[in-house]
């Protein structure tokens, strides 16, 4: 007979409840992706509780869980996928035309009066970048 004390209180065991043999680590299980695809396949049936499909394949159901979360996002982020990958851009051709031609003015005219004076330049309306710098000067 063993007697141990713990908290105050004293606990007796038999001799042959007593073991002094070590328990060996368990080993972990590795399981093939086809048997891991059969669980979350069972474990993803509508009405099924993932806890009674883990019991079924012997799994924990923490375990079955993360497997079946990490197959639903693989799947969400596929599907995502495909709906941005976009079709290849075709070749379309276009036909120009003959250019514009326009039907409005094609100078620029400017007036400036200075009392009884009066100055008009005409531009070219094609040069008009090059009538403005000309004009940014002559306002200096």
């Amino acid at each position: 007979m063993s007697i141990s004390m713990l908290n105050g209180q004293m606990y007796t065991m038999d001799e042959n409840e007593v073991k002094d043999e070590v328990v060996p680590p368990t080993r972990r299980r590795r399981h093939s992706k086809e048997f891991k695809a059969q669980a979350v396949r069972a474990a993803m049936q509508p009405n099924v509780s993932i806890a009674a499909v883990a019991l079924h394949y012997r799994l924990n159901a923490n375990m079955l869980r993360s497997w079946v979360a990490a197959h639903e996002e693989l799947q969400a982020t596929e599907s995502a996928r495909n709906s941005m990958s976009v079709p290849p851009a075709e070749f379309v051709p276009l036909q120009l035309g003959a250019p514009l031609v326009a039907s409005g003015p094609t100078e620029i005219q400017i007036e400036v009066r200075r009392g009884a004076a009066t100055v008009t330049i005409r531009w070219p309306l094609l040069a008009a970048s090059d009538c403005a710098l000309w004009l940014q000067g002559w306002l200096r």
